[in-house]
């Protein structure tokens, strides 16, 4: 919006005595001034908006009044003070926050950023009708499973098939590339690019959700995942950039930077109010949307699987669920009696149950998110 206002100002200014006084707005074409008032807007947006949301939610009774499934398991002895009656959807904010932000300082009319935008309200509503479900339930039960899977894969389906069908981003879906190396390993391979995204939007979703799971540690590594992509889409955007450093040029992917930037502005104004011990958790309303934008950012630059690795904590906390209920039935078919792997999944409960400190575990993973972070950068350069 600031955007196109300072545009048409400049261009009406031409030629009179306005042009030198309006001058300094031609900074406003400049990505990187953009996002910087992005991220800016977004933190001071969720200082001030955040414990009004807080109180509402807090009088509309929106919290988690039954035991998290890691205290109704029992045994967390380093768990020094219980989840219950925490107000939850706190999603609201980041989402709220996130979008005017991004409306703001990006460019209206790139297409990569609306879609990115439309997929986020999309996952976080459908966040938001399943937090609301719990509450009023009472039993952190929710929407059925297969109603969320269902609506993921409908949002990730109509993407990928957006993108095939659109010249422009055809080569988003039909090329597979992969980190350390320059050129796709596979062309002309559309349903096998749909198939990635759709895993990709699924996936993190999910797994964002599942790492949702102690005060401050699934923003705090959505943090890190947004600084990686910050850096990644303007690479992806800026054809010189991109042609030296041999990756894939997305024409429009420049703009995503913004978006990128008011995640971290949105998400470190969040992180204030959920780090420990938490005043909001952020519930399914921002997970699904935080996780899913992941997933689609990933695509729009052509980079998918850069998301595996610079998310490598969420993809260790969704892998352990998985690897725990299929060994547990695996087991109980093959023996009669369910075993386990971890004590606990997610991941990070397994770790609570061995005494770590909430807070261990959550500055312990925040190390690894680092560690995947740099790993993920280092593939601009190693290819």
């Amino acid at each position: 919006m600031l955007y196109l206002i300072s545009q048409q100002l400049v261009d009406w200014a031409k030629g009179t005595p306005w042009a030198d006084h309006l001058s300094a707005l031609r900074l406003f074409h400049y990505i990187t001034v953009r996002s910087a008032g992005a991220a800016v807007t977004a933190l001071l947006l969720s200082w001030w908006l955040g414990p009004g949301i807080i109180q509402w939610l807090k009088q509309q009774k929106f919290g988690q009044e039954y035991a998290d499934k890691a205290e109704e398991a029992g045994g967390l002895a380093a768990r020094l003070l219980s989840k219950k009656g925490t107000p939850t959807m706190g999603g609201i904010l980041i989402i709220t926050v996130l979008f005017f932000s991004t409306l703001l300082w990006a460019q209206l009319d790139n297409k990569l950023v609306l879609l990115t935008l439309l997929s986020v309200v999309v996952l976080a509503g459908l966040g938001f009708y399943d937090d609301y479900a719990k509450i009023i339930q009472q039993s952190g039960g929710g929407t059925p499973p297969r109603v969320k899977l269902w609506v993921q894969i409908t949002v990730s389906v109509v993407i990928g098939l957006y993108l095939w069908e659109t010249p422009s981003t055809s080569r988003l879906v039909s090329e597979i590339n992969v980190p350390f190396y320059k050129y796709p390993v596979m062309k002309h391979a559309t349903w096998l690019g749909i198939l990635i995204l759709v895993l990709l939007i699924v996936g993190f979703s999910n797994a964002v959700n599942l790492t949702d799971g102690l005060d401050g540690l699934a923003i705090g590594c959505s943090l890190m995942v947004a600084f990686v992509f910050l850096v990644f889409t303007y690479l992806a955007g800026n054809i010189k950039a991109a042609a030296y450093l041999q990756i894939p040029y997305v024409n429009g992917a420049g703009e995503l930077t913004v978006f990128c930037a008011a995640l971290l502005g949105a998400g470190l104004g969040f992180l204030w109010f959920n780090c420990h011990p938490a005043q909001v958790f952020m519930g399914d309303t921002g997970s699904l949307a935080i996780g899913g934008s992941f997933g689609i950012i990933a695509v729009l630059i052509h980079q998918p699987f850069v998301l595996v690795i610079a998310g490598g904590v969420f993809v260790l906390e969704a892998g352990s669920v998985l690897l725990q209920t299929g060994w547990f039935r695996f087991t109980r078919l093959r023996y009669g009696t369910g075993r386990r792997i971890f004590l606990m999944a997610p991941l990070h409960h397994h770790f609570e149950k061995k005494g770590w400190y909430e807070s261990q575990v959550v500055m312990r993973f925040y190390i690894l998110c680092v560690l995947f972070a740099l790993i993920a950068l280092s593939t601009l350069k190693l290819r």
